[in-house]
Order: structure tokens, then sequence, then C-alpha cells
């Protein structure tokens, strides 16, 4: 992308409409038209469009991927994996993105610089580094143009959601497009990226498999972000470990995820096979901590509320706990149909035996599922879900999908129990308000739900 804003802005408006023009052919051709096209074809041109342009609109299709029966299913295939094949940008680009966020002396900061990145994804690149106290250490960098991209790429969203919600008529996208839009705003800032980081490192200090990287501050700037390089092989590399290695990495991912969230109220929103890493001191690295999400403490127990109501047949619980949740016009209608997916979802919680996080151990029946709920809500005319949801729901199936992919078998139950066992709201907030403070985060940060 060229580094003009108007220049850039323009091509990537020109580039996304061709690239979203073509995904919309194939619905509504497929849907309306009768046409027919080679779709595992069209789906890979898709994702290689999308891979060369980077940026937003490529997190978006995998966020849109993780959500079942969205997409028809060699789109959602396909989109899932195009943080692992974005393709890198050349040394040329580094040195001038670099110098521009620490000035024409920037090589003076560092022993050694790869110039090929080591990873590279939908907003930036990593390149692994040494510095001069001799710490390898990681330098994500974030492409040019990324808030024009971000504007240029939510502009599209609006379109996309709303031929969905025509396509489908089971959802109002409303608020799935609002919490995306300032959720992929938020990633923009390195520095917010950087506080994330220090506040899962204070929240997970309990869990001795947990390592967090230690920012470096020094060598941080808004598009720059430094930290200590944390060395593992990738969790998608362990598909064909002993099982028992498989479910003791999972069992560790499942409690980093979930401790925070029902004990401070925060949310890893991205729980990307790629996220992750698993090191020879079998230790769980955290890599990405640019999607986290705060909330409230009534809307935690709003959660808990529902796992008890679906545990004891409870509905005048389910009731309030979807209240809670912000779930309007509520009916004995609606909570059937919600409660298909719910039952889901919270099915390995409910289940107090050793299992995979899904019986098939695929996503077939979780579209099955996910079909059957979107077309009855059809039915009786949609529905809204709230911002809170949509992160929330996100992150358990990305989640999930990790697990299948582990081949897992554990006790998911016993965990679940465990991690949530002294559960109070008053204390989550308490816990809350101190972790923020502490990490130099407020309450009025933008970081926190609205």
């Amino acid at each position: 992308m060229s580094e003009d804003s108007l220049t850039g802005r323009f091509k990537r408006y020109t580039n996304v409409t061709t690239a979203v023009g073509g995904l919309m052919a194939r619905l509504f051709g497929d849907r309306y038209l009768g046409i027919s096209i080679n779709e595992p074809q069209h789906a890979e041109d898709l994702k290689e469009t999308l891979g060369h342009l980077k940026g937003p609109l490529m997190k978006i299709a995998q966020i849109l991927a993780t959500v079942p029966d969205i997409l028809p299913e060699e789109y959602a295939t396909a989109f899932l994996e195009l943080q692992s094949n974005a393709l890198p940008m050349g040394w040329p680009f580094v040195k001038r993105r670099m110098q521009a966020e620490l000035g024409s002396d920037w090589q003076t900061h560092f022993l050694e610089f790869e110039p090929h990145a080591s990873a590279a994804a939908s907003l930036g690149q990593v390149h692994k580094v040494i510095d001069l106290e001799g710490r390898h250490l990681a330098c994500k960098l974030q492409y040019p143009e990324m808030g024009s991209a971000v504007e240029a790429d939510l502009n599209q969203l609006k379109f996309i959601l709303r031929s969905f919600e025509i396509y489908s008529g089971a959802l109002d996208t409303e608020n799935l497009r609002l919490e995306i839009g300032d959720r992929l705003r938020e990633e923009l800032d390195y520095l917010l990226e950087a506080k994330n980081i220090k506040l899962f490192k204070e929240m997970l200090s309990i869990f001795p498999f947990a390592e967090v990287p230690e920012v470096v501050d020094s060598l941080t700037t808004p598009r720059l972000l430094t930290m200590s390089w944390l060395e593992g092989e990738k969790l998608l590399t362990l598909k064909e470990a002993p099982q028992s290695l498989r479910n003791k990495v999972s069992a560790s991912l499942f409690k980093v995820w979930y401790y925070p969230l029902y004990h401070y109220g925060i949310l890893h929103g991205d729980p990307h096979l790629g996220n992750y890493s698993w090191s020879k001191q079998e230790k769980l690295n955290l890599l990405d901590f640019g999607c986290i999400r705060v909330f409230k403490a009534p809307l935690i127990q709003g959660v808990l509320d529902l796992y008890k109501a679906l545990q004891t047949q409870d509905e005048e619980l389910a009731v309030h706990a979807y209240r809670t949740w912000g779930f309007k016009d509520i009916d004995k209608e609606l909570i059937e149909i919600l409660n298909l997916w719910a039952q889901f979802l919270y099915e390995p919680l409910l289940d107090d035996r050793i299992r995979p996080i899904e019986e098939t151990q695929s996503g077939h029946r979780g579209r099955k599922v996910a079909g059957a709920v979107l077309d009855e809500l059809k039915r009786r005319g949609g529905v809204k879900p709230p911002r809170e949801f949509v992160f929330m729901d996100r992150a358990a199936v990305g989640l999930g999908s990790v697990f299948m992919h582990l081949k897992a078998e554990v006790n998911w139950h016993q965990i679940f129990e465990e991690l949530i066992q002294d559960f109070s709201a008053s204390a989550l907030e308490a816990r809350q308000r101190d972790v923020l403070e502490k990490v130099t985060l407020t309450p009025n940060d933008s970081l926190v739900a609205r």
C-alpha cells in the first residue's frame, strides 16, 4: 500500500471493493440467481486477494469465519487460513518503517536485526532482533496506512454485514459492526497492546506454566511493539504429539483463557492457533494481545447464571441471564431458540467426564446447530445480539476450534468448576479495578466495555 494517505486510501477502496464484490456475487448468485461457480477455487482466489491486501479486512474475514454458518463452508475454511498465510513486507519497507518509528539511527539500538519477518499477520509483521544488552526480542511492526485501511474496510463492512442480513434474515448485525470497529481501532494502538501485555502478565502470574512477554518500553511506539522473544512450537505442530501432551497444552490454554474472564472480567478475544506456542520448558507462550475486552461484573454474573440455568433447567434464571447480556424482547420462544446454541457451547462444561470439546471432533455439528438456530431466528423475524455477545461468542468458538485441532480429551467441567467456585460479582469488580490501576489502565480507558 502506498504511504501517501490519499493515494493509499483510494487504492484500498478500489482493491477492497473488487474483493468484496466477488464475495457478494458468490453469495447472491448462488442463492437468488441459480449461478453456479467453482466455490473452492473462488474462495482460494479471494483468500489470496485479501492476503495481499492485508489489513483489517483480512482480520474481519477471520472473525466472520469463526461465526458458524454466516459464511459458506468453503469460504470459512479458506479465511481461517489467512493469518498463517500472510505475505511479509520486504527489507526496504522494514527500514523505512523502523526509521519512521525510532529515527534515522534506529539500527544503533540493536546488535542484530533479522531482515526477514518471522511472522506476518493482518496489521503488521514480527522480526527477531538482539538488543545492545544481548536480549532476544520481537519487534512487531505495523504496516503503513493501517488507520486509513481500517476506515476504508469498516466502510465495506457495513455493506458486507447488510448483505448478510438480506441473505440470512436471522441477525440484526449493527452491534456486530460497531463491536468489530471499536476492537479493530484499538488494535492499531501498540501502546495499548503493551498495556494489555502487562495486564495479562499480572493476572496470569499465579500460573507457572503461562509465559507472557516483557515489554521493552524504550523501543515501543504507537506503531512498533518490542517485547521479549518467546521460543516455542506452534500449537498446530502438536497435532501428532502424544495424547497426554495435547491434553496438558489444552488444559493450560483453557485455564489462561477462562481465569482472567471469571476473576477479572477480562477477555482475550482472539484465541487463534497462531497466538500461542509451547516451549521446551512446557510453558504456554501467549504471543498476541491486540484484541482484549473488559466487561462489567454483572455481565460475567449473567454468563454464569446461564450456565446454572442450563444445569438446572431453570427458565426464569435463563431469562434473567439473557436480559443481563442485553437481549431484548425475551419470550419463551426466543429462550428456546437461544438455548439451542447456548447448550451447544456450554455442553462440555456441563458434562462431568473426560471427553473431547466436541464429540465429533469437527465443526459439522456446530454448523448444523448454528444453521438450525439461524433458521428459527429468521422465522420469528430475527434478533439483535448485544455488543457484549459478539467477541464472547467468537472467542468461545475459536477456543473450541483450537481444542478440536489438538483432539484434546479433558474433564472441562472439573477445571471450569474450580475456576468459578469462589465467584462473586463484587469481588470481581474489586479485582478488576485493582489490576487495571496497577498497569496504569483506568475504567475510563477505551478498553473498558461500553
